[in-house]
């Protein structure tokens, strides 16, 4: 229950954050920033450069070109061997495939070169399976035969796949961790620096009086932000959210109540704005690596995966990935709202109990 103080305090804090004017155009212009760079790109991977030399004047050999140059997976370039061999070892593209001029012959098999930079090594897998299934589909037009069987891919949710659906709840989820974490990690140590926090201790007030009042004014600005990055995605991106605005709202507060907490913790363990910096690092970058915001956390190591489920933002990415792509509800009984509540405690207990107002904490 929000007692009376509590909210004077957190008016006090809004009023004292409104007043610094490089805050407010920071605290705008950098979710902007961070989201452009981002989800303003459509997240998927460029077309392969891949060189093609047809040395084969028959038709197979230009339905097969046809049928490479349609495949959405390669950026062709038709042309002469030397020129586009030429390109291969400046690096303008990745791979180069020939066509011998016995490929009109269907009774002596044909070989066809690929040739890879070795530094692409890793695209050869999936370059050799397109190739194989364009030859595979030649193949069936030379011998009349056709296929036993094909594939038929249905959704039954009906959800977007494009990734930019899949990255925006991770991109959401370390933007609020980012700007909560360093938000009050830096507030804590600014005020004790400039001796607020000294003439607070001498007042009633008590350490969770300090800490609601915070995370209060905190809240509204991130909500705002966050409000304006979801507006901006809806708008120019769209983005479809298959839960509710008002279910992913909630998992927004609670996400800022345990981040804000943690900045706090942080803070009391600083004690000058240059050892709050590689504190908050140390705590935020192994997370954006570990925590699912921008490829799935079973693509990790088994050993890591527990590690990386546990983390504090791989609950609140879970949270809101799940409301915004399978409309999933906040009041569903799941292990993310198992996370959530651990999460709470842990980092409100830790806050408060290791609160300091004039020293930093052993």
């Amino acid at each position: 229950m929000i007692t009376p103080l509590q909210f004077h305090l957190a008016t006090v804090f809004l009023k004292i954050f409104l007043r610094d004017r490089q805050s407010i155009v920071f605290t705008l212009l950098f979710p902007l920033i961070f989201t452009g760079v981002f989800l303003f790109s459509d997240g998927e991977p460029d077309p392969i450069k891949l060189g093609l030399v047809n040395q084969s004047q028959s038709t197979l050999a230009a339905n097969f070109s046809d049928l490479v140059a349609q495949e959405p997976l390669f950026n062709v370039t038709e042309g002469g061997l030397v020129e586009l061999k030429q390109e291969l070892i400046n690096g303008d593209q990745t791979a180069l495939i020939v066509i011998p001029t016995n490929f009109e012959d269907a009774k002596e098999p044909s070989k066809i070169t690929l040739l890879l930079d070795a530094a692409q090594v890793r695209q050869a897998d999936a370059i050799a399976k397109t190739l194989n299934n364009s030859l595979i589909s030649i193949e069936r037009d030379i011998r009349e035969i056709e296929p036993m069987f094909s594939l038929e891919v249905e959704d039954i949710q009906a959800r977007p796949q494009r990734y930019i659906d899949f990255l925006l709840p991770g991109i959401l989820a370390y933007m609020l961790m980012n700007l909560c974490i360093a938000g009050s990690g830096f507030n804590v140590v600014e005020y004790r620096r400039r001796g607020i926090l000294k003439r607070l201790f001498v007042t009633p007030i008590q350490a969770k009086d300090f800490i609601v009042a915070i995370i209060l004014s905190r809240m509204v600005i991130i909500l705002t932000q966050i409000s304006v990055i979801l507006g901006l995605a809806l708008m120019l991106l769209n983005i479809k959210i298959a839960g509710s605005l008002l279910s992913l709202y909630g998992m927004v507060i609670l996400g800022t109540f345990i981040f804000l907490c943690i900045g706090f913790f942080l803070g009391s363990l600083a004690k000058t704005q240059e050892a709050i910096r590689p504190i908050v690092a140390l705590t935020t970058f192994p997370q954006l690596i570990l925590s699912g915001v921008f490829f799935p956390i079973t693509s990790l190591h088994e050993l890591l995966q527990p590690i990386a489920q546990a983390l504090p933002l791989s609950v609140v990415v879970s949270g809101l990935r799940g409301i915004s792509n399978d409309g999933a509800s906040l009041l569903a009984l799941n292990s993310t709202a198992l996370g959530l509540v651990v999460w709470m405690a842990i980092s409100f207990f830790v806050a408060v109990k290791y609160f300091v107002w004039k020293e930093v904490a052993n």
